[in-house]
Order: structure tokens, then sequence, then C-alpha cells
């Protein structure tokens, strides 16, 4: 690794690409962007997708991705690593593999199993991969409620939340954030449990807004960018779920179905105010 000292923090997205800009590596790429922070990236699959649904999906070879993986840890001071859209048990464990083989970093994992369409891009014999190789290594664990099921064998929605937030946690990671997003209030309740016993209550208005591509992609990055930084994990998280919120509420029109978040709300007036 470059001994020199990074300008500012760097953080390292492996996830797959949205041909769409919304979500993915497009997202997480933006996100680092808005946060002040570097973003390098490792691309582990190409889709062809937009606001409406994703058409094709092309995983890219293991051997290439650990090539990636290998060539930006060996050179750049990454401080942080957010792991998105991984489609296959063999991706996951050439990931795990290659993150193993070089210095532990604080590792945001957002366990992407089905697009904003409702299309899957996670294969189902790779969840036991998943859990297996992946959740012990992660610093924080960031899945929706039907994606928490899922991870838990559960074929119903979860009704006792801080319960199943604390069941992820026998999987291995450092903390689980499990959002609350698919559940019907008015009001959205997210829960952070962390090893120690602690459990936070995260409370924020719900809103009215068909622009919610990327919303997962874009909160897991904005934690990675905060932890790059040197914040503590809850101070990451709750700084993360305020600048989403933001990015929600600034979001314009764009596309005929889930349209994109505001990644730049904070720099760029919406559409309409320019």
């Amino acid at each position: 690794m470059n001994p020199t000292k990074a300008a500012y923090p760097c953080t390292l997205t492996i996830a797959g690409s949205d041909s769409g800009g919304g979500a993915g590596i497009q997202a997480d790429l933006k996100t680092f962007a808005a946060q002040g922070v570097y973003g390098a990236s490792v691309i582990t699959a190409l889709t062809a997708q937009n606001t409406v649904g994703v058409r094709v999906i092309h995983t890219i070879p293991c051997d290439i991705i650990a090539a990636q993986i290998d060539a930006v840890l060996e050179d750049l001071p990454i401080g942080a690593i957010k792991i998105g859209m991984l489609s296959s048990a063999e991706v996951i464990r050439v990931v795990a593999c290659h993150l193993r083989a070089h210095a532990p970093r604080p590792l945001v994992l957002d366990p992407v199993m089905v697009a904003k369409s409702g299309d899957p891009l996670l294969r189902a014999d790779a969840i036991s991969a998943l859990t297996e190789e992946l959740l012990p290594m992660a610093t924080i664990l960031t899945p929706n409620l039907p994606e928490a099921a899922c991870l838990l064998g559960q074929t119903t929605r979860i009704d006792d939340v801080e319960s199943a937030a604390c069941a992820l946690l026998a999987f291995g990671p450092s903390a689980v954030l499990l959002k609350g997003g698919h559940a019907e209030s008015a009001e959205v309740t997210d829960t952070l449990a962390l090893q120690d016993g602690t459990t936070l209550t995260l409370r924020h208005p719900r809103l009215d807004t068909p622009n919610t591509h990327g919303t997962g992609c874009s909160l897991s990055s904005a934690i990675a960018a905060g932890l790059a930084k040197g914040l503590p994990l809850p101070h990451a998280v709750e700084n993360a779920i305020t600048w989403l919120q933001g990015a929600i509420a600034n979001a314009w029109p764009l596309g005929s179905g889930h349209g994109p978040v505001h990644h730049f709300w904070q720099l760029w007036p919406p559409a309409g105010d320019r």
C-alpha cells in the first residue's frame, strides 16, 4: 500500500452495475462523492436495467473479481468497504477469500437479494454461502425486512423486529441495522442491534414518493463513508439515515418506474428549482 496519507478518506464498493444509474455501483460512487470520500469499485455483475426492471444479469468471471479486489487493496488506503450485489455462491466465496487475504477494514454488508422492481438479484442457493462466508466478517449487516426473513429461513413476514435483528447477530456480524421501510406504518422504524446487547431504535417519517430506487445501496454506502471517516458506528448510521431522508425528499421524477434518489441534494437544487 502507498504509505502517502490520503487527502481524504477512501472507500471501496464491491457490487453490481446498474445501467440506469440509480442503484448498485453507480449509486455507491455517487454516495461516496456526496459524503466527501474517494470511491473505488469492484464490479461483480453487469445488469441491463432501468427504473422499471432488470432485463439481463451478467456475472463477472470470478478471476476478474478477485483481480479487482487485489488491485485496489494492494494500492489504495481503503478505510471501509461496502458489499452489495453478489449474484452467486461462487462470487461470494471468492470475495470472502480475497478480503481475508488483506488487512481487515470496516465492512458494511448489504445483502442485496431483490431489485426495487421485484426482480431477483441473488440465486437461492447462494444464501447459505452468504451467511457462512461474509456475515461473520461484517462490521454491520443492513437487511430490509424481506431480506432478514430470507436470511433467517422464514417464509412469513417479521413481526418482532428487535428479536429478528438479534437473531441475525448470531451469524457473526458486529452489528445489524434492520431497516423498516417495508413495514406498513406512517413512520419508518429502523433497529440497530450490537453484539454487546445494545439496541437502538431509529424513527423517521415515511415519505410518500416513488423515487426510492437505490435506497438500500445508498444507505449502506453512506454508512461505509462514515466509518471511513472514523465515525463511531451508531453515529455513522444516524448520519446516513438523515442524509438519505434528504436524498429521497429532494428526488425528482425520472423514468416511468421507481426513480432514483437525489444523491447530491445538498449540492444541487431539485430540478424544478433550477
